[in-house]
């Protein structure tokens, strides 16, 4: 179960994190000096993200330090902290990403006019068991990083995955319930809003509108609240519990 795997993955806010994305902000609202002393400061923090992608060393020769470098500045001018995780977190998949598709594309291209003809079938299997198995190893890692995500945005609403692992419904009608009213909440941009502004349910509206009591409303209001917040987030596999459930 979804929130079963994620428990232990708690990441809390840091003083520092906060500090950093309001110096982002600044950079958002047209601060060049801010955006320049950003960049340079979180240096390390790139090639940090960089050398994870790309399980290697990298410096600022590298093209691959450009690439985590422009995920950086994209990041900055992207992030919106009422949507999305903390700003490291939020960095750190921007970097990723980019990083990732430039490695698929120069794996797929490395060998490109350096074989014999009678070379290449055997030459293009051995890529594509290679990509296969780099494909499986960043997943890993960029569900690892989406949960670190989905942990920093709960913990916004007061919420945890301990606290979720617990309250989850048991049963699958229990589920089914707590889902139904959670695809109530996000089929209803006014109860969006106010689930998300407020950082609680509007209890009170969603008995007026279905008819299941308030107690079991609030029995499963931590679960229901934490779908809500999973459906509003971008963290695209982790999205994919709810395919089914969810309004595209």
């Amino acid at each position: 179960m979804l929130i079963t795997a994620f428990n232990g993955f708690m990441n809390r806010r840091s003083g520092e994190t906060a500090d950093v994305e309001n110096r982002v902000l600044l950079a958002q609202n047209g601060s060049g000096e801010e955006l320049d002393g950003l960049l340079r400061a979180y240096s390390p923090f790139l090639k940090k993200a960089a050398y994870l992608a790309c399980n290697r060393y990298i410096d600022e020769h590298d093209d691959e330090y450009s690439i985590a470098l422009g995920g950086f500045h994209e990041a900055v001018m992207k992030y919106d902290r009422s949507r999305d995780a903390s700003f490291m977190t939020f960095a750190h998949l921007v970097i990723r990403r980019k990083l990732i598709d430039h490695l698929r594309k120069e794996s797929r291209n490395s060998l490109t006019g350096h074989l014999a003809i009678g070379e290449e079938t055997a030459a293009a299997a051995e890529v594509s068991a290679s990509l296969s198995r780099y494909a499986e190893d960043r997943e890993v890692e960029e569900r690892r990083e989406e949960i670190r995500g989905f942990s920093e945005l709960l913990d916004k609403f007061g919420l945890s995955f301990s606290e979720l692992a617990d309250v989850s419904p048991k049963h699958a009608d229990a589920r089914r319930t707590a889902m139904d009213l959670a695809v109530i909440i996000c089929s209803s941009e006014e109860l969006m809003r106010e689930t998300l502004r407020k950082k609680r349910l509007p209890i009170r509206k969603l008995e007026k509108l279905v008819g299941v009591s308030r107690k079991t409303i609030e029995r499963h209001r931590k679960y229901i609240l934490a779908m809500v917040i999973l459906k509003d987030s971008d963290l695209p596999m982790l999205n994919e519990y709810l395919k089914g459930w969810m309004p595209e």
